[in-house]
């Protein structure tokens, strides 16, 4: 039987800068197995791994700004990486067998 996850993701424009916080989407290609391994960990540290080369990630703007300063010490010039902050409401319809996102009010990183 196939498994289908429709998720609501609401950015409430009320919530404070400080609080509110945003779906980001981290995909990359990267060649080099040490370098793609290093990426993964630290991308691990900000969310939730959902296919081989791609994170969600539910972040304040603080902790986006943190992300996008530090993944340059972890690419190359032949490497791509992307990073998606999505504004106003998602749909995220999945399908097939994956963990379900867990929207924590903190993160260690």
């Amino acid at each position: 039987m196939e498994k289908y996850f429709a998720t609501e993701f609401s950015f409430a424009e009320e919530d404070a800068p400080e609080v509110k916080k945003f779906l980001v989407v981290v995909s990359y290609d990267v060649s080099d197995n040490k370098r793609r391994g290093r990426l993964a960990k630290f991308l691990n540290g900000y969310g939730l791994r959902v296919q081989r080369s791609v994170f969600e990630c539910r972040l304040t703007n603080r902790l986006y700004g943190k992300l996008i300063r530090e993944i340059p010490d972890y690419v190359r010039e032949d490497d791509l990486v992307k990073v998606y902050k999505l504004a106003g409401n998602a749909l995220i319809n999945t399908w097939g067998d994956m963990q379900e996102a867990i929207d924590e009010d903190f993160m260690i990183i």
